[in-house]
């Protein structure tokens, strides 16, 4: 993991328009990569219900959860598609 970490930083300091938060239209999901390559993902008013490690390789990304699932995916056109989800970044 240490390997992916280091890669990850280094695609995420040279191409993070995904670092931020991701919501979904109704605010129940909100998705926040992190620049050190890890996210947190709150549901409701669970804040960090899933948080874990990814890497991004051009418009894709994989996730490795902390309890050992992964999952993974995409960003098309300013969106992010993951696990049946749609996200928008949220405006700072």
């Amino acid at each position: 993991m240490e390997r992916i970490n280091n890669l990850n930083w280094f695609l995420t300091t040279k191409n993070n328009e995904h670092i931020g938060v991701w919501v979904t239209k109704d605010g129940y999901i909100r998705h926040e990569f992190l620049p050190n390559g890890r996210y947190d993902e709150a549901r409701g008013d669970i804040k960090s219900a899933y948080t874990g490690y990814y890497n991004r390789l051009g418009n894709h990304v994989e996730y490795l959860d902390d309890t050992g699932f992964v999952a993974e995916g995409d960003f098309k056109d300013g969106v992010f598609y993951h696990a049946g989800m749609v996200l928008y970044k949220e405006s700072a």
